[in-house]
């Protein structure tokens, strides 16, 4: 893929994988959806979140961004994340990924309701800058006919403007 074919993907899918490193039991995963602003891919989660304090600890973190459709495609993203505290941006991607996770922009009728569980919940952006990706072409089998020529081979990390 090019770089402008891996910006596309990410652009146009919704839902990744968030993985990060835990102190114990291996890394860790969780399912969710993200926003793309710019050259930062953003994430909202709550201040006591797991997610937030790895990033505190440690600001590598990858994403795993999903294709909704079958045969399974994704894209692996390697970033540089920063937790972003301001309560504003916190309610604000809030609201935006809501709309998301709706398959369209929410009215502004929810909003206030939006921000206040957004408080509640301390809310917090997190802002990944991706430096890296790592793609392996899906090689899918729907019929015994598809094992003919099917090939696998080994990927490697390529830089995300690269």
């Amino acid at each position: 893929m090019t770089p402008e074919e891996r910006r596309q993907f990410v652009r146009d899918h919704r839902t990744a994988i968030f993985g990060y490193s835990r102190r114990s039991d291996g890394p860790a995963m969780s399912a969710l959806y993200y926003l793309v602003d710019g050259d930062e891919i953003l994430v909202s989660t709550m201040r006591a979140r797991g997610k937030a304090a790895a990033v505190r600890r440690d600001p590598k973190v990858s994403l795993c961004v999903l294709d909704e459709k079958w045969p399974p495609t994704y894209l692996n993203v390697y970033c540089d994340a920063v937790v972003d505290d301001d309560p504003r941006a916190g309610a604000d991607l809030l609201f935006e990924i809501m709309g998301v996770m709706a398959g369209r922009p929410l009215s502004e009728d929810v909003r206030v309701e939006i921000d206040e569980m957004a408080r509640r919940e301390e809310r917090v952006v997190l802002r990944l800058r991706p430096y890296a990706t790592f793609a392996t072409p899906p090689r899918q089998v729907n019929t015994e006919e598809d094992v003919a020529g099917l090939t696998h081979w080994t990927s490697a990390s390529v830089p995300w403007d690269a």
